[in-house]
């Protein structure tokens, strides 16, 4: 067992921007930080070199999660929505798994949870250490809130101004509850001030909204890590402008239908590719008969035809937003793979 404090990070979407924010906080402060899990280097080679004072930042998926039986000093759940349900034996062993990040952990635990997720919120009751919330939609006496594009701490009904999202780089509201949540973690660790200061410098982890290149006035993303419909939704939300929409892929057996009505809203030509495309398509074009509404929707074999596709719709002040909303491995090895190969494209055009 490391002598170092441990972080854990887990839940259904943000645990990969969440962590690294961590990290990044805990290493503008100074610490000696070690980032393992999904992302970062193998950490067993480095225990024997580990000290008390140093910090383990954890991202940990379900799959990690289901054998443990130890938890991490401090905890965090994102949010839990429907995933991996192709693997998994239902959506409750899913949950179960989650919860493994919080229960062995004594009174001297700390839980961070998101309040505006149902099951997360309702995990706080088997908790045995502290709790802390955070939410983008409440106005909490305790915790974190994004309130007007501003993050704040609330004590005691007393709300303290953090920090305006118009200084971050990071784009959408998902974004400022992952800074919301790295500030609660760090919030004994380390000064406000000096947190604040990474927040400002942070910028998008690899293939999570990240910013590819400008074509004629037209703004290209790459959001290949978003595999499941939550996700792209938030990629949905993180803009003002008209979106064309890349997605499809491989299926987790996961329903589209949330997907529907923000498509109808946002999307100005919808492209799709790969297994999932007739479940995106037929759910859209439901939505689109229920409103009386047209949408421009292209079916490609391929994410090259897609780009091309892509381009050709888009106009001066558009965003081309590839965010698949599915897994990759019909096509691609991983997501990683799938971005860099959007990219590579993109950047050929």
């Amino acid at each position: 067992m490391s002598p170092a404090k441990i972080i854990g990070v887990t839940g259904s979407d943000g645990k990969t921007t969440t962590t690294s924010l961590i990290y990044a906080i805990l290493k503008e402060a100074g610490y000696n930080v070690y980032l393992g899990g999904n992302i970062g280097n193998p950490l067993f080679t480095k225990l024997s070199e580990m000290q008390p004072d140093d910090i383990i930042v954890l991202e940990l998926s379900s799959f990690q999660l289901m054998g443990m039986e130890v938890s991490p000093d401090i905890a965090v759940i994102t949010n839990i929505t429907p995933n991996h349900l192709n693997i998994h034996k239902d959506y409750e062993e899913y949950i179960d798994a989650k919860k493994n990040i919080f229960r062995y952990q004594d009174e001297n635990g700390i839980t961070i949870l998101n309040y505006d997720n149902e099951i997360t919120r309702n995990c706080a009751k088997e908790v045995k250490g502290k709790v802390v919330f955070f939410s983008s939609k409440e106005k909490l006496e305790n915790g974190y809130i994004v309130d007007e594009n501003v993050v704040k701490k609330c004590e005691d009904k007393v709300r303290i101004h953090i920090l305006d999202t118009k200084d971050v780089i990071l784009r959408g509201k998902h974004n400022y509850q992952n800074i919301a949540t790295a500030l609660a973690v760090t919030e004994e660790l380390v000064d406000t001030d000096i947190a604040v200061k990474a927040i400002k410098k942070f910028k998008p982890v690899e293939h999570r909204i990240e910013f590819v290149r400008e074509i004629d006035n037209v703004k290209w993303y790459n959001d290949s890590a978003s595999s499941s419909p939550t996700r792209t939704l938030s990629g949905l939300d993180s803009f003002d402008e008209n979106i064309i929409l890349i997605a499809g892929g491989y299926d987790k057996n996961l329903d589209y239908t949330p997907l529907a009505k923000p498509i109808v809203e946002k999307v100005k030509s919808l492209i799709l590719l790969g297994q999932t495309s007739g479940k995106i398509f037929d759910v859209v074009k439901a939505e689109l008969e229920k409103q009386q509404k047209n949408l421009d929707i292209h079916m490609c074999e391929d994410l090259e035809k897609a780009v091309k596709v892509a381009k050709k719709s888009a106009t001066p002040g558009d965003v081309v937003l590839f965010s698949p909303a599915s897994a990759s491995f019909d096509m691609f090895k991983d997501f990683a793979d799938r971005g860099n190969k959007f990219k590579d494209l993109v950047n050929n055009i």
